[in-house]
């Protein structure tokens, strides 16, 4: 066998390397100060709408935060957004 067959049978046989994957977050990202108030409105029973006339911003952007948020808290819809909130002390009940 000559030499360039065995480094290409040799090289065949070669575990690849495993991929580096970074460390998993144990805890959600912290909300941003527009998230936060935006949850805030959220919380109090404003719709979407509302809430980009309040704060001047297009409905996009409010749905923008919003998915955000949900994404960070790792929930699917509002509900388990605000209860998590709730459990995680982001809101301050009054």
């Amino acid at each position: 066998m000559s030499t360039a067959a065995k480094t290409i049978k040799s090289r065949a046989k070669a575990p690849s390397p495993e991929p580096v994957l970074p460390p998993r977050k144990k805890r959600p990202e912290a909300l941003t100060t527009r998230e936060q108030e935006i949850l805030e409105l959220i919380w109090t029973g404003f719709k979407n709408k509302e809430i980009a006339q309040r704060l001047k911003i297009s409905v996009k952007t409010v749905e923008a935060h919003r998915a955000n948020m949900m994404k960070k808290i790792r929930v699917s819809n509002t509900a388990q957004l605000l209860k998590a909130a709730i459990q995680g002390k982001m809101l301050k009940l009054r």
